[in-house]
């Protein structure tokens, strides 16, 4: 069991924090499929959180089935940052997370995301400032370093840890790879020797077998995973199933399909269904004025969504490219239910195994 501040994560497998992937719909659904310990928000602003923009806020939403949840937060600034972590502990959430791992140069740019790491004293600034304004665990997601010159991860997360951090998750890559080459998971595992705190990897996990042979042998405390969630959603429940010593089940395409559905339908009733539209979902009230979108711009929204997460879900299934062109035809909710059932329920199309 791995353990963050006073909150037991069982398994220590977390799901990463993906921009416009993994929102609370997403969150849900691999909640309820099990063998993830924790699962982290898309990043939000602190300038927003603290200004109360609802856009912003609408990011920070979660629902009571999340839990623990962590909501992850970016900016430079050590004031508006320590403001910002107080709004999420207000929240009722259980960790306030750091961005430093986003390479994105519009974030970059005005000292937040991967930025911070080429500032280790203004890093430590801000964590040390959030740590003193909040009682929740405060913890920090990091890469490597800014590029191949600049690898700092193994100062940063010690600096991190004497500022006052619970935990660090580190993605092996540097900014400058952004997702190209390689993970380097030695040097996850140095940086997770070298601290007190409990290191999460990441980086390159896409088969359950992987997750877990990153724990093996080495101080990594747990593994948080992105993209290989967002091909395979069962991939916690799979990995819990390896750590256990027993074999993951068999997926059915009914399955696979059934997960689009009712991802669908957690985002109408987000969205479509919602007389405010944007909805603050826990805890607290609807925000005020927030007033909902028009209908059609709501309905776009959902084909969006389906879309995004098609382009990862589709990898690895037979006529997959077949799928995601249908999806990414649809003009309707009703169509994009009628593509995903003929294509997995009455066709049965087989998976790879």
């Amino acid at each position: 069991m791995m353990k963050i501040g006073k909150i037991d994560l069982a398994p220590p497998f977390a799901l990463a924090p993906m921009a416009g992937m993994t929102d609370t719909a997403f969150r849900r659904l691999v909640k309820r499929k099990g063998g993830c310990g924790l699962v982290v928000t898309e990043m939000v602003s602190s300038e927003g959180l603290v200004r109360g923009i609802d856009r912003t806020l609408e990011y920070a939403e979660y629902t009571e089935e999340e839990r623990p949840i962590s909501i992850q937060i970016f900016g430079g600034d050590p004031v508006k940052m320590a403001a910002a972590a107080q709004i999420v502990e207000g929240m009722g959430a259980d960790i306030v997370d750091v961005n430093m791992g986003c390479p994105v140069p519009k974030i970059a740019k005005h000292n937040a995301g991967c930025s911070l790491m080429r500032e280790p004293e203004r890093a430590a600034t801000v964590v040390r400032a959030m740590a003193r304004a909040v009682g929740i665990p405060v913890t920090v997601k990091m890469r490597a370093g800014w590029d191949a010159d600049e690898i700092n991860a193994p100062d940063l997360a010690r600096r991190m840890e004497d500022a006052g951090a619970s935990a660090v998750a580190i993605h092996g890559r540097t900014a400058a790879q952004s997702y190209s080459g390689f993970s380097d998971w030695d040097l996850i595992a140095r940086v997770a020797a070298s601290v007190r705190m409990p290191v999460f990897g990441s980086g390159d996990c896409i088969e359950p077998s992987q997750m877990v042979d990153r724990l093996r042998g080495s101080d990594v405390a747990g593994v948080l995973v992105g993209r290989g969630a967002l091909r395979n959603p069962w991939i916690f429940e799979q990995a819990a199933a390896l750590a256990a010593g027993g074999t993951p089940r068999a997926l059915s395409t009914a399955e696979r399909g059934q997960f689009l559905l009712d991802y669908i339908d957690l985002l109408v009733k987000e969205r479509v269904d919602e007389a405010d539209g944007f909805r603050h979902i826990a805890p607290g009230q609807p925000l005020d004025g927030a007033a909902a979108p028009p209908a059609r711009g709501r309905e776009r929204w959902v084909i969006n969504k389906l879309r995004a997460l098609n382009s990862w879900y589709t990898k690895g299934i037979d006529n997959g490219s077949h799928l995601r062109v249908a999806i990414n035809s649809a003009e309707s909710i009703p169509q994009l239910r009628d593509i995903i059932t003929a294509f997995f329920v009455e066709t049965g199309v087989p998976l790879h195994s």
